[in-house]
């Protein structure tokens, strides 16, 4: 027998009753296979919520390249503000993201821990938090801006210039991205109201400049609609 404690990031419903779930583990990113869990008889479908904490126990078959098949299942935090919409809406969007950058991703202690932040300050009651991971994990993968003198950030060199280069990157978004860069307490940081899409947009041209294949998340628009 072996335990995962890992967040849920998606699932795919398989047949009637059964699921593939994707999850970001305390070894990395990993798939299982659960059965039954859509039954009418399960009590468990409500673990399958964006970034839910859950443990997963699998039995180990020797000989086998098949999908992990989990044994049981236990849910380990539910956030609380799942329930309230815009809460939500962020969970979802996070996870839909999470998805994407992490598929590749293998043990990493500093990627599990910044997800435990990042819902520790959304429970607090802080609707930006998302904003603060999208640029933290630029740090993590290693192509966060360098902070510097210049007033205003050149998307592709990842540098501060004394001219502007790009039009989405003005003096006040730039001025946004170097205090989330230099703060030793970011996830308090707030975003302003007026300044959220266009720095989640300067956020995501960043990540297509740096990351090959990366793609904006489709709950996207849902996010922005709220905000």
């Amino acid at each position: 027998m072996k335990t995962y404690r890992g967040f849920l990031l998606s699932y795919v419903k398989y047949g009637d009753a059964h699921a593939v779930v994707n999850c970001f583990t305390d070894e990395g990113f990993q798939s299982f296979f659960i059965r039954n869990i859509f039954s009418k008889k399960s009590r468990q479908r409500a673990f399958l919520a964006p970034l839910n904490e859950i443990s997963l126990h699998i039995q180990i078959k020797s000989g086998t390249d098949s999908l992990k098949e989990v044994s049981k299942m236990e849910l380990l935090k539910h956030p609380e503000l799942q329930q309230q919409y815009k809460a939500g809406a962020v969970l979802f969007f996070t996870a839909d993201f999470l998805y994407q950058v992490l598929r590749n991703e293998q043990q990493n202690e500093e990627i599990y821990h910044e997800i435990s932040t990042f819902l520790k300050y959304l429970e607090k009651g802080n609707m930006n938090v998302h904003y603060i991971l999208l640029t933290r994990f630029l740090k993590i993968s290693g192509i966060l801006p360098l902070s510097g003198n210049g007033r205003y950030l050149d998307p592709e060199t990842g540098t501060f210039s004394a001219s502007q280069t790009h039009q989405l990157l003005d003096e006040e978004i730039s001025e946004l991205w170097k205090q989330i860069i230099s703060d030793i307490h970011p996830y308090e940081i707030t975003v302003p109201s007026e300044l959220r899409k266009k720095f989640l947009d300067s956020v995501f041209l960043y990540y297509q400049l740096h990351l090959s294949d990366f793609r904006i998340p489709g709950s996207l628009e849902v996010v922005q609609q709220l905000f």
